[in-house]
């Protein structure tokens, strides 16, 4: 294959720290590479260096002659009174384009719903981002690196997206090189062949992998093992070295010089940790058998009958993915559900017990907190919170989401998006929630929050919904999915994400589509409904309900294991206690709520596994 590209030595640092050291990198005919890493690594700052639009303080980026790039920066710059034609085609003739099945495929799959002839400065963030996008699609360079494309994008333009761009540069023959900044990790298997991480641990190194973002975790995971490994038998002969050192007055006067040596290399050998990130989960508070009920629900927004005559139950513990068609009304839909919105007609029944928190889509609902602290916003949240028996401060809980101590201190005005995104979640979690809406959480988090996020969602224990574009988290945490396709309904998605694409490519979300798939559910989870309560169609259970029964049974074993352990502790603690009688009594009430609860736990599993077979 052709070289196209290649980086040498190339180092650069921002002010006291490093974000790249010594970093060579090339890019051949054929490459897709995806590029990952916290935030505030250096991820845009290294494509913009390939692209010649930032310099390095070291190092050289050379290109093969009469190759072409294009780059899609996060800032869009667009002239005045430019308008969408001028842009994506410029001077070019509209029969010289619109005789291009390539390009004409562009325009369906990104500018659709867009009048060509609409200056670009009248457009919205999303849609100058779509344009943007089809110019350079259009353009067809042979190095084409894009910074975060996915933002903005639905599911479906997602989808359309990575098989464009599969197909452009992954055909057998093809000349050019893709690389691609993204957190959508979906995207990054369905595209990248290759992966580059950019640390952001201060030693300003990129990693390479082979394959895509699956083969990249396992690849990492594997790496880790072989540190820790490596770290143990460095630290069992710190520890001979250390011991030999400390024998003896006499015999510390007259140490050989090597064994001095070695124990100082040994010291100076540590590797710089990465930064640890974790989610913890805070008390929930209890949820009664009533949550969110929408019944016979219409709303209009702007003359647009978004909900026409929409019932739809969410009961203690449904998870919920929502997918749809841009302006459908997925966050409308959220904001009916958190109280901040009122419909037409119909009503939202609201549990007495509930708790609700939403994590917005944007950060501006920090900006009137913008002089204060990570810390201090975490504390006028809450001071101090309780988590498995200890109790932590606002500082430790921001250190334990990935701030470090400077971090934590700095004014949220001066905070990355990323940080901020994670500071939202923050202030979520220590309000103890019972119901949690997320209007696309994957915004600005990068691939490490992210899975901390799912881990948490994992077990969750209240009720969920989701409003994402991003399929890895909405199959990861979502036991259903249902979609809003712009015909007033919300209309459930046995098949998952994948149906959805073929109602959208059958072109489903017409008006005059079937009211039978409409998603009037009930929080029991069986299905459409008529009148309010459940229909039954005695027929094999689908594809998604297996897996959901397959998440249950995951999720039921997990617990039980716990219990199991708890059980045993209980179990050590009364043999320990054995004469005083008020905290025997006091451990065997809990160990009959453990028999309880896992008794109850065996029947869902039993019922679960009939499900799944």
């Amino acid at each position: 294959m052709a070289h196209l590209l290649g980086a040498d030595g190339i180092s650069l640092r921002i002010a006291t720290r490093t974000l790249l050291s010594g970093v060579s990198l090339g890019l051949d005919d054929g490459d897709r590479v995806g590029v990952v890493g916290p935030n505030g690594a250096g991820k845009s700052t290294l494509l913009r260096i390939l692209a010649g639009r930032s310099e390095a303080d070291a190092g050289r980026v050379t290109r093969v002659g009469g190759s072409t790039l294009g780059m899609l920066d996060q800032r869009d710059e667009v002239p005045a009174d430019t308008t969408i034609l001028d842009l994506v085609h410029g001077t070019a003739d509209t029969h010289e384009w619109a005789s291009d099945a390539r390009i004409r495929s562009v325009h369906e799959g990104l500018l659709a719903d867009l009048d060509l002839n609409t200056q670009v400065n009248t457009l919205s963030g999303g849609q100058r981002r779509r344009v943007a996008l089809a110019g350079l699609l259009a353009e067809d360079p042979d190095i084409l690196l894009l910074d975060e494309p996915t933002n903005h994008l639905d599911v479906e333009g997602v989808a359309w997206l990575a098989d464009h761009l599969a197909e452009r540069y992954g055909r057998a023959g093809a000349r050019g090189a893709l690389v691609v900044v993204t957190h959508d990790r979906w995207f990054l298997d369905a595209v990248c062949t290759r992966m580059w991480e950019v640390r952001g641990d201060g030693t300003g190194e990129v990693d390479g992998y082979d394959g895509g973002y699956a083969a990249y975790i396992l690849a990492r995971a594997e790496r880790s093992r072989l540190a820790a490994v490596t770290a143990e038998k460095r630290n069992n002969l710190l520890r001979k070295e250390l011991a030999w050192l400390h024998r003896g007055a006499k015999a510390r006067t007259s140490k050989p010089k090597f064994r001095l040596d070695a124990a100082a290399a040994l010291i100076d050998d540590e590797p710089p940790p990465r930064d640890t990130l974790e989610l913890t989960q805070m008390a929930t508070r209890r949820l009664g058998k009533d949550v969110l009920d929408l019944e016979d629900v219409t709303l209009s927004l702007g003359g647009k009958v978004l909900f026409d005559d929409v019932t739809w139950r969410l009961g203690p513990g449904d998870r919920y993915g929502i997918v749809g068609v841009n302006g459908a009304g997925k966050t409308t839909l959220l904001a009916l559900l958190a109280g901040r919105r009122t419909p037409d007609s119909g009503r939202v029944k609201r549990g007495k017990t509930i708790e609700v928190a939403q994590l917005s889509q944007e950060v501006r609902e920090l900006d009137d907190l913008g002089h204060l602290t990570a810390v201090q916003v975490v504390e006028r949240e809450r001071g101090r919170i309780e988590i498995d028996g200890k109790e932590l401060t606002a500082a430790q809980l921001t250190e334990r989401l990935g701030f470090t101590r400077e971090r934590a201190y700095t004014v949220v005005s001066s905070l990355s998006g990323g940080e901020r995104r994670r500071l939202q979640l923050l202030r979520l979690l220590v309000a103890e929630p019972n119901v949690l809406l997320l209007d696309e959480p994957t915004n600005d988090l990068d691939t490490d929050t992210l899975a901390a996020l799912e881990d948490l969602l994992d077990g969750w224990p209240g009720t969920l919904i989701v409003v994402s574009h991003d399929r890895y988290l909405l199959e990861r945490v979502a036991d259903r999915q249902v979609a809003l396709l712009g015909d007033g309904r919300i209309r459930d998605l046995p098949g998952g994400v994948e149906e959805y694409l073929r109602l959208r490519r059958a072109g489903a979300g017409s008006a005059g589509a079937s009211s039978s798939a409409t998603a009037s559910t009930t929080s029991s989870g069986t299905g459409p409904t008529e009148g309010g309560e459940p229909v039954t169609t005695g027929t094999e259970p689908s594809q998604a309900d297996i897996r959901a029964a397959k998440k249950t049974i995951s999720r039921i074993e997990r617990r039980l294991g716990r219990i199991a352990e708890e059980e045993a502790k209980l179990h050590d603690e009364m043999a320990a206690q054995a004469t005083d009688f008020g905290a025997v009594g006091r451990l065997d009430e809990r160990l009959k709520e453990l028999a309880t609860e896992k008794e109850e736990l065996e029947m869902a599993w039993l019922e679960a596994a009939e499900v799944a077979g």
